[in-house]
């Protein structure tokens, strides 16, 4: 399983989040507690909010504790919103096209999980894109597809049944709860540059984990893992709930995805 971790708020270098903490992204990329594996090294990769019309995307197959742009671009770069990634791959070879995050327009995506029969229900769900969606895959993870779905199924005009019309996608066409080896387990997190989503899903209820802290300069951080416990109080995300951070704060929008059906 990958770690993730995002930020809004004011701006910051983005060292703030992946490199300084105790418990920074770049140090779970060897050290995670809260996932299958300790050490994700099969890529990473950030995208960041500033002027212009999209974000800003740097990605490498390296493992991020040996890219030696790293640590100078994450202090040299200030931000008010920003999603890092760091990859344990489960489906996709290891290439810089299937490293997250992934974007298209103003949005940016990320993934933490599995869909574990995607080689299987790929073709059906691809055929479901527009053409321009479509023509925009690059990778072949099952992580850039959720994302096109996501914006195939209105993502940009309402997030929450977005969610909704893709987890029941996933439903309908994976061998979900009908004797899978493994379970579809999705902790989603993206940006339209203004606001961060996020929800947590998974057909066997062990979403991947997913926490929430307040700065004390008045922003919010999403992480796999608490960053650091010494300085920040964090609170677990619940899963199956779309969660977004606005300057003003935190919601959550309680989603029954037990139940959804494709619109």
């Amino acid at each position: 399983m990958c770690r993730l971790a995002a930020y809004l708020g004011p701006a910051v270098p983005i060292a703030h989040v992946v490199v300084d903490p105790a418990h920074s992204l770049l140090e779970q990329s060897q050290h995670a507690n809260k996932a299958k594996l300790a050490v994700q090294g099969d890529g990473f990769g950030f995208a960041w909010y500033a002027e212009g019309e999209g974000p800003g995307l740097y990605r490498d197959v390296l493992p991020a504790w040996s890219d030696g742009n790293l640590l100078s671009l994450c202090k040299m770069i200030r931000s008010p919103l920003f999603l890092a990634h760091v990859r344990a791959s489960t489906t996709g070879e290891t290439t810089r096209l299937n490293c997250h995050p992934f974007a298209h327009r103003r949005w940016s995506f990320m993934h933490n999980g599995q869909v574990p029969d995607i080689d299987r229900i790929r073709r059906p769900l691809e055929a479901l894109l527009p053409d321009e969606l479509y023509l925009a895959r690059r990778g072949t993870t099952d992580s850039e597809l959720i994302f096109l779905l996501l914006m195939a199924h209105g993502l940009e005009r309402d997030p929450a049944k977005a969610v909704q019309a893709v987890v029941a996608l996933l439903q309908a066409h994976s061998c979900y709860g009908q004797g899978c080896e493994e379970a579809v387990r999705l902790t989603c997190v993206m940006s339209d540059g203004e606001a961060i989503y996020a929800f947590r899903h998974a057909s066997d209820a062990r979403a991947p984990s997913l926490y929430a802290a307040e700065t004390r300069e008045g922003g919010w951080i999403l992480a796999s893992e608490p960053l650091d416990a010494e300085t920040l109080v964090w609170t677990a995300i619940a899963p199956d709930g779309l969660v977004c951070l606005l300057h003003q704060g935190m919601s959550r929008t309680p989603l029954d995805l037990r139940l959804a059906r494709a619109a």
